[in-house]
C-alpha cells in the first residue's frame, strides 16, 4: 500500500527516506499524584503500566502505560520490556515530579485554558454509547457530552489533573469536517 497524505500547503511531497522507521511512540503528561492518575487510567481506561522508572537524583518518576489486548506478549525482563515499550505506538507517559501530591494548591496547566497550547489525548472506542455509560458509572467529569455542541458523537472528559480526553467511535465520525 502506498503512503498517503492529504495535499496541503506545507506538506512535504514525500517522507524523507532518512525518516523510514520513525514512529510516534508516546506522549507525556505531568501528573500531580501518581496513585490518583494510575487508578484513573488503569481502572477507567483499562491501561496497563508497562514500566516505571525512578530518577531519585532529579526527584521524578516516569510511568509508561498502554492499552493492551489480552494476547499481547510483554517481555518480563525489565530491560527487554523497556526496549519493547519504546518500540510501541500509542504509549502514554505520566511524569510525576516528587512532592507535588503534597501541595494542595498545586495544579498543572491543562493546555486548554489561556494561553492555549496542548489540547487533548484521544481514545477510540468500539461502542460510544457503552463507553459513555461506563464513564458515567465512574463519575468521570465531562467537558462535552456526545450530544452537545456542533460536533456530535464526540465526547471530551477530564482526567484527575484536568487534561482533556476525547472519546470517539471511528464509524460515527466518517463525515466529520465535510
Amino acid at each position: 500500500m502506498a503512503a498517503f497524505t492529504e495535499t496541503l500547503p506545507g506538506v512535504a511531497a514525500e517522507a524523507p527516506a532518512q525518516t523510514r522507521g520513525f514512529r510516534l511512540n508516546h506522549s507525556m503528561l505531568r501528573v500531580k499524584d501518581p496513585a490518583v492518575s494510575l487508578d484513573f487510567y488503569t481502572r477507567v481506561f483499562g491501561m496497563r503500566v508497562l514500566r516505571k522508572l525512578d530518577f531519585p537524583e532529579m526527584k521524578f518518576s516516569l510511568y509508561f502505560l498502554a492499552r493492551l489486548e489480552g494476547d499481547e506478549a510483554v517481555p518480563q525482563d525489565a530491560g527487554e520490556r523497556l526496549v519493547w515499550t519504546f518500540s510501541q505506538q500509542g504509549i502514554l507517559e505520566l511524569t510525576h515530579n516528587w512532592g507535588t501530591e503534597d501541595q494542595p494548591e498545586f495544579r498543572y496547566h491543562d493546555g486548554n485554558a489561556q494561553p492555549q497550547g496542548f489540547g487533548h489525548i484521544c481514545f477510540a472506542v468500539p461502542d460510544l454509547a457503552a463507553a459513555i455509560r461506563w464513564l458515567d458509572d465512574n463519575q468521570v467529569p465531562y467537558v462535552k457530552r456526545p450530544e452537545q455542541g456542533k460536533m456530535k458523537d464526540i465526547a471530551f472528559v477530564k482526567d484527575p489533573d484536568g487534561y482533556w480526553i476525547e472519546i470517539l467511535q471511528p464509524e460515527l465520525v466518517a463525515d466529520l469536517g465535510r
